[in-house]
């Protein structure tokens, strides 16, 4: 018996018990550093300062300290309703929550009003505050770190967040608040060796060894919210979760990065992705919001399910359908949401609308669940769930070859393939190499030949006699080995 190879270490689903806060001015370089403490290049960094607009949380390690760390916007000394105001507001709440706090400021630019009127504030705090002076490498930065003394807060340690130094001065500073993480080889001991099928690659070898519930423990639900610029994603976030979590404002185009939250609906463990709006290619010229497009694509590679969230007033316009088309051609499962349902005059024509355009748009996968919701008014998330739940259950669906192959028999009784140059091309076998999208793999003698109005009969003949409406099903074909041949 061939020994299943391991599985790829998973990150610990539990939220590590301490949490650090980076603040300062904008453009300091709090996202670089957060970059580097989470391993990967998770937020969005650019010269001109204003890019971070969300407080961004993620599992970082330093040495063998594990802890969750807050990235936050650039603070600004305004109290209206502006958008900076906001985002100021968003970033005193990840300071409440958080254990300890990193001040950075720009070493090369020196000390300057703003930075004493916040190390003011954080001296109020009552919590453990350490000063960073960034962008310190070389001697560029000395008199701007020396500077940072006035600032009240201690002796400030010497950063550069883009090269890795001063990270041992954070280690001494977060050691006698964690405890230490066991090493990464005895985490990795502890991971069940399990056959990754289903996520990635194109080796259909694997048939019926893997169990079920092998595939279903996979840790949270990634559920990605998509749409264009200004339909109430993060709206609709806030409201699943029952906090302002996230920024929101009439402003299009708020959300840059992609924000994950950890979240339980009862006894469901989810991690909702918010994303940035996404407008036509054409129209995007600006740097950042190129970058914010990729994060987008990069979130619905990932993501299990993804709600397509559409303005019910608007319907589904070109911009809706190509985004639903990269979530199919994907391979996720797909909900469609019409938001601001509340404020929609002719209710049964919208709706109609938008599925008579998912019929014409989508003819392979028909059955795409549509829902109506307001995100403002919290109406129709429990149903939005529902179709969330259900779809991914589909999505995660497996069928055994026996019940495949009889029904292989019985779709190609009742409807044969074509037999191009009187050459008869036979459908032997067929099996379930994965689920997640559901992949099967169809065995027959001349695959090449098999017109592709057949191979779309198959796939909509599984969707509808096996129950699997709405979502992607991949059919693959292999040529039939002949036994009787030279090897």
């Amino acid at each position: 018996m061939t020994r299943a190879r391991k599985a790829p270490t998973r990150p610990r689903e539990e939220a590590p018990a301490f949490t650090l806060a980076l603040v300062g001015r904008p453009n300091v370089g709090k996202s670089t550093l957060f970059n580097r403490l989470v391993g990967r290049r998770a937020a969005l960094v650019d010269d001109r300062p204003g890019v971070t607009r969300d407080r961004r949380e993620g599992q970082g390690r330093l040495f063998d300290l594990v802890f969750t760390v807050v990235d936050t916007a650039g603070l600004e000394d305004v109290t209206d309703d502006s958008l900076e105001a906001r985002m100021r507001r968003q970033t005193e709440k990840a300071v409440e929550q958080a254990d300890a706090i990193l001040m950075m400021i720009d070493a090369r630019a020196g000390v300057t009003p703003l930075d004493s009127h916040f190390a003011d504030q954080l001296r109020r705090a009552h919590k453990p505050v350490l000063l960073a002076a960034n962008k310190s490498e070389g001697k560029a930065g000395e008199t701007g770190r020396l500077e940072a003394y006035a600032l009240g807060l201690g002796e400030p340690i010497a950063l550069s967040a883009e090269h890795g130094l001063g990270l041992d001065e954070l280690y001494e500073f977060l050691a006698p608040h964690i405890a230490p993480a066991p090493p990464e080889d005895e985490a990795e001991a502890e991971e069940q060796d399990v056959d990754e099928v289903g996520d990635g690659g194109e080796d259909l070898s694997a048939e019926d060894d893997l169990p079920p519930e092998a595939e279903e423990d996979r840790g949270p639900l990634q559920l990605a919210i998509v749409g264009r610029p200004n339909v109430g994603k993060s709206t609709l976030v806030n409201c699943l979760i029952g906090e302002d979590r996230l920024l929101t404002g009439p402003e299009a185009g708020i959300t840059r990065d992609a924000i994950e939250i950890d979240w339980r609906y009862g006894e469901k463990q989810l991690r909702l992705i918010d994303t940035a709006g996404l407008r036509r290619r054409a129209r995007v010229d600006d740097r950042v919001e190129r970058l914010s497009a990729a994060e987008t694509k990069h979130a619905i590679d990932f993501a299990q399910v993804v709600v397509l969230l559409l303005d019910a007033a608007q319907g589904m316009e070109k911009q809706d359908l190509t985004i639903a088309r990269q979530v199919v051609e994907e391979g996720r499962a797909l909900v469609i949401a019409l938001n601001k349902w509340d404020a929609v005059d002719d209710r049964a024509m919208a709706l109609r609308a938008v599925e008579d355009r998912l019929l014409r748009s989508f003819p392979q996968t028909r059955g795409i669940p549509v829902v109506t919701i307001s995100a403002l008014q919290g109406r129709g998330t429990d149903r939005l769930l529902k179709a969330v739940f259900d779809i991914y259950a589909i999505w995660n669906k497996r069928l055994s070859t026996g019940m495949l192959n009889r029904w292989l028999q019985q779709v190609v009784a009742s409807h044969p393939p074509p037999a191009p140059g009187g050459r008869r091309i036979r459908l032997k076998y067929i099996t379930q190499a994965r689920s997640r999208p559901p992949t099967f793999a169809l065995s027959c003698s001349h695959p090449e030949e098999l017109p592709g109005a057949y191979l779309r009969y198959l796939e909509n003949a599984l969707r509808e006699d096996f129950d699997m409406p709405g979502t992607p099903i991949r059919l693959h074909l292999k040529k039939s080995r002949n036994p009787y041949a030279n090897d």
